[in-house]
């Protein structure tokens, strides 16, 4: 077991450093094409969690600049406004929103999607951004494992949730979840809040990463004559304040490295963007998802 962990980490680590940073979206970007992240989706709902800093924050910001209208779904009321502030000033569409929801519980996200389920509006995006990576074993008020609560239930729970809205903008939704390569070095397990052994926060969020992607892999076969998009993508190495807080020493170690927010946000915008004669890209994915969860 242990030779196998070290290979997969090792593994991982080189793989990463030629894909994942800058210069690999750098090189990566040669093949791109300008005019698919061209797209207007004015009159589109989109929801984006832990918007207010980081991917999430570059997220709404993109979405909102191409004209939709975004609900950001922050935990904290004032870092959420100030986001909010930049995102008017800087896109000039006021049609972005804040929510402030606790991601971490069940009972927050059932009162937030009380609130969206009364506008009884059509959910054409919604970006699953919201994720944690805390060191020390936490246990959140309702009883759960605090980096499972938010990286696995409570992205589990939203998108459930959000489910009947997503159908009102069928054939047109799509469920985009901000998964990691992190979960590259780990296999998919049961014990799902890491009570089997001693706590590492990191082992756990890559865990919890994999469950995203076995998660989106069952939604997509379970509602595939639903008209909703199920995705996961990777945002690659990018310099966030939570890699910065939660990963200080990788932080230093890659300084300069690193990809911006923006560039970790791209390939979420492209989704979001994309119509849906250009989903050929589900077939792949899911392709890939099976290989990867065994």
């Amino acid at each position: 077991m242990f030779l196998i962990k070290t290979w997969r980490q090792t593994a991982f680590g080189a793989f990463g450093y030629l894909n994942f940073t800058k210069n690999g979206f750098i090189e990566h970007s040669k093949n791109f094409k300008p005019e698919d992240m061209q797209a207007c989706i004015e009159g589109k709902n989109c929801i984006v969690t832990g918007a207010n800093s980081g991917i999430g924050y570059a997220t709404a910001e993109g979405l909102a600049s191409r004209g939709a209208t975004v609900y950001m779904v922050c935990r904290s009321k004032e870092r959420g406004e100030a986001a909010l502030s930049a995102i008017h000033s800087k896109t000039g569409n006021q049609n972005v929103h804040l929510e402030v929801c606790d991601l971490s519980s069940v009972n927050e996200i059932k009162s937030f999607a009380s609130r969206i389920s009364s506008n009884d509006m059509p959910v054409h995006i919604l970006v699953n951004n919201a994720g944690l990576l805390e060191n020390k074993r936490v246990t959140t008020s309702e009883g759960f494992e605090l980096n499972f609560a938010v990286n696995v239930l409570g992205t589990y729970a939203m998108t459930e949730l959000m489910l009947p809205l997503l159908e009102k903008a069928a054939p047109d939704a799509r469920v985009i979840t901000v998964s990691s390569g992190g979960m590259y070095t780990v296999p998919l397990t049961t014990d799902l809040q890491f009570s089997n052994e001693k706590f590492d926060g990191v082992e756990q969020y890559a865990r919890n990463k994999r469950v995203q992607v076995a998660l989106t892999e069952k939604w997509a076969e379970m509602y595939k004559n639903k008209g909703i998009g199920f995705y996961t993508m990777h945002p690659g190495w990018a310099e966030t304040p939570g890699v910065a807080t939660s990963l200080p020493s990788f932080s230093e170690r890659f300084a300069g490295k690193l990809r911006t927010n923006e560039e970790g946000a791209d390939t979420i915008i492209w989704l979001a963007l994309q119509p849906k004669k250009n989903w050929y890209q589900e077939h792949f994915i899911l392709t890939e998802l099976k290989q990867l969860n065994t």
